[in-house]
């Protein structure tokens, strides 16, 4: 792919904002077709009390709402973690045209985990999908993350 860029980094500072303020730290965002940031924005369900106001509904509701279009043809997503089924649908139906995220959700994952959204019969429309971007930093801020949550700490790693 000529000159391609990943967006993968601006995703992971949403998601670093997500962890600092108490929400799980995921982040996503939405490029359009000519390399333009539509949307960028991280999970936000305490904070709005909404539990369909993941990173990636709301980074596709952004991006709609910023092309006047309930369609997101040719543009990317980047999120930091395996979307859930529920955002499979969303992306599914927004036509995004190729989805990249970091690490793999074996609990509640939509894409390569569970369901497979993508593969469904019923599913609109399968986007390109890329795993394993940028998975270690963002497997280690979850991971970091709930380990707080239970009160361990964060976890020792090998320097």
């Amino acid at each position: 792919m000529s000159g391609f860029t990943s967006h993968m980094a601006r995703a992971m500072d949403q998601a670093r904002a997500a962890a600092e303020a108490g929400e799980v730290p995921v982040g996503a965002v939405v490029v359009g077709p000519d390399g333009t940031v539509l949307a960028k924005t991280r999970n936000r369900m305490r904070e709005l009390r909404d539990p369909t106001a993941h990173a990636e509904m709301l980074a596709i509701r952004a991006a709609c709402a910023t092309l006047g279009s309930e369609r997101l043809t040719g543009c990317d997503l980047y999120v930091t973690l395996e979307p859930c089924p529920a955002c499979a649908g969303a992306i599914s139906a927004a036509r995004i045209a190729r989805l990249y995220y970091g690490a793999a959700d074996p609990k509640s994952g939509g894409v390569a985990q569970g369901p497979r959204v993508f593969d469904h019969p019923q599913a609109h429309h399968k986007p390109d999908v890329y795993c394993g971007i940028g998975e270690r930093e963002a497997s280690e801020l979850l991971r970091d993350f709930f380990a707080k949550r239970r009160g361990e700490g964060a976890p020792d790693r090998p320097a």
